[in-house]
């Protein structure tokens, strides 16, 4: 194999790293900024958010569906965790805030079970109902008001390292993705179960003919997008100390995104975290790359509405 194929095969298989590096290039000659340490810093802050929700959108898709609700966990889970740190402290807040989104999670998977929507459509309309439950929930659990951490009369420093914490130039949220990350890496390639729920994602008919316990499995995946749900939503409200009610609004459109990016397979059975952390980066780079630009907010989404599309339509090529 000479050179030229070589290339082409790694370009092929590593589509979304070379555009970030080409991204990355014709920004940094367009706006020398981008290369700053402060700026590479300000993207690692970034990941926060987005790349916990993503990490459980991935788990959701490899296992064959797609988590809308996941836009109403993050504003209710934001809302409901900032309201207990005077009530249980913030360690007592911090669990509360993850239980409500496992909480969540499994509701999801307890209605999609019970009514037999085992299908990515059927579950698709589902969760896209219980999202505007939640959020309504938590416009009526603050009574439409924004959360604010000044206003709390208990020590929040907690989450004040949470969300503005460093080592180094590093967030202590990028750390603690990246640590999230290898873990979820791990189960999903070397244990029994997140080996089952990648079978389950790619035919629920051959995993429940082969003995695996199919509605465990999407409990499980359910259940675990609440979490990683509720943390993106912890980081969120704690790097910008204010929670609203509607503040996972779009979450669920950026992760989505992120994920099919990153390559995850919205057939199902086939995804990697990892992959996901590239899609993530993508979305963010694209972001930071348009604002350091001067491009206007509209033009933004329409060039991310663009790059879905374009994903999904290299899914659908990859599949065939």
């Amino acid at each position: 194999m000479d050179a030229k194929t070589r290339a082409g095969e790694f370009v092929k298989n590593n589509l979304v790293l070379v555009t970030i590096m080409i991204l990355a290039a014709v920004t940094a000659l367009i706006e020398p900024k981008f290369l700053t340490v402060a700026n590479l810093g300000n993207l690692m802050n970034q990941f926060g958010p987005l790349s916990f929700v993503a990490l459980g959108m991935t788990l959701a898709i490899i296992g064959g569906f797609i988590d809308l609700s996941v836009a109403g966990i993050v504003s209710l889970s934001a809302v409901f965790t900032i309201s207990m740190i005077d009530v249980l402290g913030q360690g007592g807040a911090l669990i509360a805030g993850l239980l409500a989104g496992a909480a969540m999670g499994f509701l999801n998977a307890l209605i999609v079970v019970s009514c037999g929507a085992l299908t990515q459509a059927k579950a698709l309309f589902i969760t896209y109902g219980l999202s505007a439950v939640y959020s309504a929930t938590a416009l009526l659990y603050t009574d439409g008001a924004t959360q604010h951490m000044s206003h709390l009369e208990s020590r929040t420093d907690l989450f004040k390292a949470i969300g503005s914490g460093r080592i180094g130039f590093v967030p202590a949220s990028f750390l603690l993705f990246i640590l999230i990350m290898a873990v979820l890496h791990l189960f999903l390639q070397r244990t029994q179960t997140g080996r089952e729920i990648c079978l389950t994602g790619a035919n629920i008919t051959a995993a429940d003919l082969s003995g695996i316990p199919v509605k465990k499995r999407i409990m499980l995946v359910f259940t675990l997008s609440g979490v990683l749900s509720a943390f993106g939503a912890v980081v969120l409200f704690s790097r910008i100390t204010t929670a609203s009610p509607l503040l996972g609004a779009n979450y669920e459109t950026n992760a989505i995104l992120a994920v099919v990016v990153g390559g995850t397979s919205l057939a199902g059975g086939r995804g990697s975290v990892v992959r996901t952390m590239l899609g993530v980066m993508l979305v963010i780079l694209l972001s930071n790359c348009l604002n350091l630009l001067g491009v206007s907010t509209y033009l933004q989404s329409v060039c991310k509405g663009a790059v879905l599309i374009i994903a999904i339509w290299l899914d659908r090529r990859r599949v065939k």
